[in-house]
């Protein structure tokens, strides 16, 4: 089995999404006791919050590629960053590395092909709604993405750094993000991706009016991909 780091704690609780999800994967795969060879860095989310505020990217892109570089010296064969926001850095991070680092919008990307849909919806923070990198990126493989409008990506991200990453899950906000999506199908989007890590603590893939697509569960599957190719 190769080894893998992650790059965590934006927020712990969506690091422990894929610290579950990984060693259930490879458990699934297979069977027994086995579980996952990797090693997570959780580093302090308020030091990050500081810099997204201060749109000082430059500063945490080099803090998140220090973190990186530590991971591979200390064995991991392959690095991934577990929050979506902070892809917004990767290129720093991934040219920081010699080791290959596996990027969720290209995971996505891939899954999203597979099943035919080319227009979906984006719910994430404002950071990745509205910086540009994560349609562009989508762009390279063909893929339109739609936002909310700004009121939608306000009430988004409120939900997510207010109450998802303090660990509460409300069902007024399940029902106003199920409306954003419901809107957007009426806009044309044809699916809908969870464009941040905690967003699968709220919603069900399977119980909206789009197709859904967990963007961490998908990364996850790359991850365990990589680590037991061969």
């Amino acid at each position: 089995m190769r080894k893998i780091g992650l790059i965590g704690g934006m927020s712990f609780e969506g690091s422990a999404i894929y610290y579950r999800q990984i060693n259930e994967a490879v458990r699934a795969r297979l069977g027994e006791l086995h579980s996952a060879e990797m090693m997570l860095w959780s580093v302090d989310f308020q030091k990050i919050v500081d810099m997204q505020k201060a749109s000082d990217w430059q500063g945490a892109g080099d803090y998140l590629a220090d973190v990186g570089r530590r991971l591979e010296v200390a064995g991991a064969e392959a690095v991934l960053i577990c929050a979506v926001t902070m892809h917004l850095v990767a290129p720093q991070v991934e040219t920081a590395l010699s080791v290959p680092f596996l990027h969720i919008v290209d995971a996505t990307a891939a899954r999203l092909k597979a099943a035919g849909h080319r227009r979906p919806l984006l719910l994430a923070t404002r950071y990745t709604m509205e910086n540009g990198f994560y349609p562009a990126r989508m762009a390279q493989h063909g893929i339109e993405v739609m936002v909310p409008d700004v009121e939608g990506r306000t009430l988004t991200h409120d939900i997510i750094f207010n109450e998802l990453c303090a660990g509460k899950v409300l069902e007024t906000s399940r029902a106003a993000l199920i409306a954003l999506v419901d809107q957007a199908r009426q806009q044309g989007a044809d699916s809908v991706i969870f464009g941040c890590t905690e967003i699968c603590l709220i919603l069900e893939v399977d119980k909206l009016p789009l197709p859904g697509f967990d963007s961490t569960a998908i990364h996850v599957d790359a991850a365990v991909d990589f680590l037991l190719e061969g």
